[in-house]
């Protein structure tokens, strides 16, 4: 069942932490009961959201920036990335998505293609080891979420959504990511999760069910609180 925020308010500074830029990769295929999802279980001693059920992501790394592949993001999707941040960030939220998932279920989107980046990539070299490229072009933009201004450790979240049907790589939990596996969606609804991911669950299914052909003005919605219960959910 999802909780209520991600947190509890904590004193600390008088003016908000500034969200750090951060990428979530929904993984969809279909099921017998229904689409299926890849989550994990965030280790007990995290310091965000410990214990709590959550998709494969995390923040954008500097290298990132320096990540380049023939399997760029659909026109349309960087079209509404580019509505609330600069290019060069918009492309390297997709790659930190695929990056990140990797790193924490060991599963690899990817196709034929060519990429280059960060020579001290670990990432990249399985990608090269499978005879892929990072595959962007596979992404939509399925929603933003930021953190409550009142905690003390904020993201600035863009969740993408992928048809998980043919990825590469051997899934298996890692430290970052415990108990990783593909779930119904409505089994996913049950687990412990917080409000964020019970609506990027939502608009998931909805996605998964309808389809919808790309469309670089098709609304993105945004998730925030500013205080507990006080859910502000709004189009971009």
């Amino acid at each position: 069942m999802a909780s209520d925020t991600v947190g509890p308010p904590e004193s600390g500074p008088k003016s908000p932490v500034t969200p750090r830029d951060a990428a979530s990769l929904v993984l969809l295929r279909d099921g017998k009961d229904g689409p299926e999802v890849l989550m994990g279980r965030r280790p007990l001693a995290a310091r965000f959201m410990p214990g709590v059920y959550v998709f494969p992501g995390g923040a954008v790394e500097d290298p990132d920036y320096a990540m380049r592949t023939s399997r760029a993001l659909a026109d349309d999707v960087l079209a509404r990335l580019k509505r609330r941040t600069e290019e060069t960030l918009a492309v390297a939220l997709g790659w930190t998505a695929i990056r990140e998932t990797w790193e924490e279920t060991g599963v690899i989107l990817g196709s034929a293609g060519t990429a280059e980046g960060s020579d001290d990539c670990p990432a990249l070299r399985a990608f090269a080891a499978e005879g892929v490229a990072p595959d962007l072009q596979a992404l939509d933009y399925l929603m933003r979420a930021v953190t409550p201004s009142y905690l003390p450790i904020r993201f600035n979240t863009r969740f993408f959504v992928a048809d998980g049907s043919n990825l590469r790589g051997t899934l298996a939990p890692r430290d970052e990511l415990e108990d990783a596996a593909w779930l119904s969606v409505e089994e996913a609804l049950t687990l412990n999760i917080v409000n964020v991911t019970e609506i990027v669950l939502d608009a998931a299914r909805r996605y998964w069910r309808e389809r919808p052909a790309p469309d670089p003005a098709r609304p993105i919605p945004m998730f925030t609180q500013h205080t507990p219960g006080e859910i502000v959910l709004v189009d971009e």
